[in-house]
């Protein structure tokens, strides 16, 4: 644990030291506000929820999540300082949950500035906070698993372009198994079974219940589990390149 903290610390302070975490943290504030209360119709629809607000976070993190992990791996690779990072006393396992934890934190800060939309539908009205915790800790969950998918293939390159396409390209697989148009490709043809587990893999279906309000031990396990087992990959893909 001493080891991943000095890693994410490392991580951390890269982030701020370069315009990348800014530029994240405005694009990110600036987009959710635009789809909040122009596309989401925040005030139109005259109700103390952020339903409008949780609605889209999936659609910005297939985005910008992928624009913060591309560069965990793919920048050590192209510069070859992942030779001097695997050379010191720590563990693989370390530096890669210290790096992914260091970006999942700058997610992490980028959620805690939208709290004045929160503070605002409070002022308008009496919102369930109960449920709107819920929908911020479950939007951060999702962007972890995001982020985990994001790792692992900057792992796989030294190009940062393609890791974030290849990432963003996978995301999206996840963010769209459950919608209706992906499921009636296969409904012609697939068993019952096999549409339960291609909906299952759905980051949509697993968050939507979760910014309502309605925490599902089911939902939790699987952003965890996707969070684990692409972290997994991620420590593989970097032994595999550190062997070759």
């Amino acid at each position: 644990m001493h080891d991943t903290w000095i890693i994410c610390r490392r991580e951390f302070s890269g982030y701020f030291a370069t315009p990348l975490a800014y530029v994240f943290i405005v694009i990110f504030l600036a987009s959710v506000g635009a789809f909040t209360f122009f596309f989401g119709n925040f005030f139109v629809q005259g109700q103390a929820n952020l339903d409008a607000f949780f609605l889209f976070h999936p659609w910005l993190y297939l985005f910008l999540i992928p624009a913060i992990a591309m560069r965990l791996w793919a920048e050590e690779r192209k510069s070859g300082s992942i030779e001097l990072l695997l050379t010191l006393p720590i563990t693989t396992l370390s530096a890669v949950v210290g790096k992914f934890l260091a970006a999942w934190s700058v997610a992490g800060v980028s959620l805690i500035l939208t709290a004045p939309i929160w503070i605002t539908v409070n002022y308008l009205g009496s919102p369930d906070n109960g449920a709107i915790l819920a929908g911020y800790l479950g939007s951060f969950f999702m962007a972890g698993g995001y982020l985990a998918i994001g790792a692992f293939v900057s792992a796989l390159t030294r190009n940062q372009v393609i890791a974030f396409i290849i990432a963003a390209a996978i995301c999206f697989v996840f963010t769209a198994s459950g919608l209706g148009v992906v499921l009636e490709f296969f409904s012609g043809w697939a068993p019952r079974a096999l549409l339960d587990m291609v909906a299952g893999f759905s980051f949509l279906e697993h968050f939507k219940d979760i910014a309502r309000g309605v925490i599902d031990i089911r939902d939790v396990v699987f952003f965890l589990s996707m969070i684990v087992f692409f972290l997994f990959a991620n420590v593989v893909a970097v032994e595999y390149k550190k062997g070759g």
